[in-house]
C-alpha cells in the first residue's frame, strides 16, 4: 500500500500572523511535488510545519496513519535554503552524509558496516562518490545541494522537504539534482520542494501543491498546473488583504 502524508485543516502562523490557512491535502510517496505560490504565500512556513519546526494552530499532519509530532522522527528530512547553512564548517561530503546516521546510532551503538553501506548508497544516489573527500566549502552550489540530499537519504528519511533547492543552480546542476530527486522518487520517497520557476515545473515535478495562504490546487502536474489555477494563486495575491476574508 502506498504511504500517504495527510494534512488536515492545517493553520500555521509565522511571527503571530497566520501564513497558512486551513489547508487540507494528501500527498503520496513515490512522487515529486512542487510547492508553488507567490512570495509570502506560506511555502517555507508549510515546509517547516510539516518538518515539525513550527507548531500548528489548527489541524493535524499524519504520515502512515500516525500524527507527525514535532521532529518526531527521522522519517522526515528538512533541507533549508542554501543561505541558511554555514558552508565554512570543516567537514567533507562523506562526513556530512555520515551525520545523517548519527540519530540512528543513539548514544551507544558504534558506526557499523550497515551505516557505512547506507552512506555509500547515499553518495551513489546523489552522484557524489568522486568528490566524497572534498570539503563542503569547496563545492559548487549544486554539489552542496546534493550533499544535503544525500545526508537526508542516509538518515533513511521517507519525506524530503526542500526549500528552493533549484535556486541559483545552472542548467547542468539543475539536471543533476533532478536526477537525484527522480532516484528518490523511484525508491518510493515523497519529495516536496518549494519552487519559483514556473517554466521548469513540468520537467521537474509530477505533482503540484499551489498555495496562496490557503490551498488553491493540489494534484498531478498534468491536471492541476493550469493557467486558471496559476491565475487564482498569483493574481489574487495582489489584493489578498481583502480577498481571503470573505469566505471563512
Amino acid at each position: 500500500m502506498s504511504h500517504k502524508l495527510h494534512l488536515e485543516d492545517v493553520t500555521v502562523s509565522y511571527n503571530r500572523i497566520p501564513a497558512v490557512h486551513h489547508l487540507s491535502a494528501t500527498l503520496s510517496c513515490g512522487s515529486c511535488v512542487a510547492l508553488l505560490g507567490p512570495n509570502g504565500a506560506g511555502k517555507t512556513t508549510l515546509l517547516k510545519a510539516i518538518a515539525g519546526l513550527l507548531p500548528l494552530e489548527t489541524g493535524r499532519i499524519e504520515f502512515r496513519g500516525h500524527q507527525v509530532e514535532g521532529t518526531s522522527g527521522r522519517e522526515i528530512a528538512y533541507v533549508p535554503q542554501r543561505e541558511a547553512v554555514d558552508w565554512d564548517f570543516p567537514v567533507t561530503v562523506r562526513g556530512l552524509v555520515e551525520m545523517g546516521r548519527y540519530p540512528a546510532l543513539g548514544k551507544w551503538r558504534r558506526f557499523g558496516a550497515s551505516d557505512h553501506a547506507t552512506v555509500e548508497e547515499a553518495l551513489h544516489i546523489c552522484d557524489l562518490e568522486d568528490i566524497a573527500d572534498r570539503q563542503i566549502s569547496a563545492l559548487s552550489g549544486g554539489q552542496q545541494q546534493r550533499a544535503f540530499l544525500a545526508r537526508a537519504w542516509a538518515q533513511k528519511a521517507d519525506i524530503y522537504l526542500l526549500d528552493e533547492p533549484f535556486t541559483g543552480l545552472d542548467r547542468n546542476a539543475v539536471e543533476a539534482f533532478a536526477q537525484a530527486m527522480r532516484r528518490l522518487r523511484e525508491a518510493g520517497k515523497l519529495i516536496m520542494a518549494s519552487h519559483h520557476d514556473l517554466k521548469s515545473v513540468e520537467a521537474l515535478f509530477d505533482h503540484i501543491l499551489l498555495l496562496n495562504g490557503e490551498l488553491v490546487a493540489c494534484g498531478p502536474t498534468a491536471e492541476a498546473f493550469t493557467k486558471d489555477n496559476l491565475d487564482r494563486a498569483y493574481a489574487m495575491h495582489v489584493f489578498s488583504g481583502h480577498a481571503h476574508h470573505h469566505h471563512s
